[in-house]
């Protein structure tokens, strides 16, 4: 089994996280629960849990201290949260996992299920991307953190070309032909470029840069033929606002 640990000074959304943890989660066990990031602190030396599901605005100290402070153990952390946008994006482009309230079963059930595929712990690099997104105020950096089987890796956001479905994957090509594998669908992906207007989704598998469009093959949908020479089809319900993209 795996040892679970909630974090959350709201007893209710602990309450709440457990029982679906128990309907939904027969993998994982709760083996404690704590109120304030101190005593988090302390289950986790006592404890040595594998995962915590952490809550982000809490008094006095928050999840993110929690974070630093035990950088040195090989654990995983699933963040929750209500709200909080400049913290979702930070976690976003940190390639680390959250989950908003009220907590979606089907979401905490691919949250923990991509846990045991990947069972991979967040690099030093990680963290530390994450908390230099976090003290600033505004996301200037053009970098993000692509997760991969492996752990993660960033990337400029600039470098990338075209995003390619492939069912719980998302195969990303990148300028002076590189190609990684993300461990999340393209919908995940085109999530975490949002804040960047010139990335569009073209089709049901394709999430292009609208910068490395090189070209127009006319079509019921037609093909766009981006910088690397590749040829990715156009949904016919894409195209109108394809070609708005690349007449500006």
């Amino acid at each position: 089994m795996t040892k679970a640990l909630l974090v959350d000074d709201e007893p209710e959304a602990i309450s709440a996280l457990k029982f679906l943890i128990q309907v939904h989660c027969p993998t994982l066990e709760v083996i404690d629960t704590c109120l304030s990031v101190n005593d988090g602190i302390s289950s986790i030396i006592n404890n040595r849990p594998d995962l915590i599901f952490l809550d982000i605005e809490m008094p006095i100290r928050n999840g993110f201290e929690l974070l630093e402070e035990i950088k040195q153990f090989p654990i995983t952390i699933i963040f929750t949260t209500a709200h909080h946008q400049h913290a979702i994006k930070a976690i976003r482009y940190s390639a680390l996992d959250y989950l908003l309230k009220p907590i979606d079963p089907k979401e905490l059930v691919i949250a923990v299920n991509r846990f045991h595929i990947q069972k991979s712990i967040p690099d030093t690099r990680q963290v530390q991307f994450l908390i230099d997104q976090l003290q600033s105020k505004e996301h200037t950096t053009k970098k993000i953190a692509i997760p991969n089987m492996e752990g993660f890796k960033l990337i400029s956001v600039d470098d990338i070309i075209s995003c390619e479905a492939d069912d719980n994957y998302t195969h990303i090509k990148l300028k002076k032909n590189i190609k990684i594998t993300a461990s999340r669908t393209l919908k995940e992906i085109q999530h975490l470029l949002e804040d960047y207007s010139y990335f569009l989704r073209i089709h049901n598998s394709y999430l292009v840069n609208i910068k490395e469009v090189s070209g127009y093959i006319k079509g019921e949908g037609g093909q766009v033929i981006m910088s690397d020479g590749s040829q990715l089809s156009v949904s016919r319900n894409k195209k109108e606002t394809l070609l708005k993209y690349l007449t500006k």
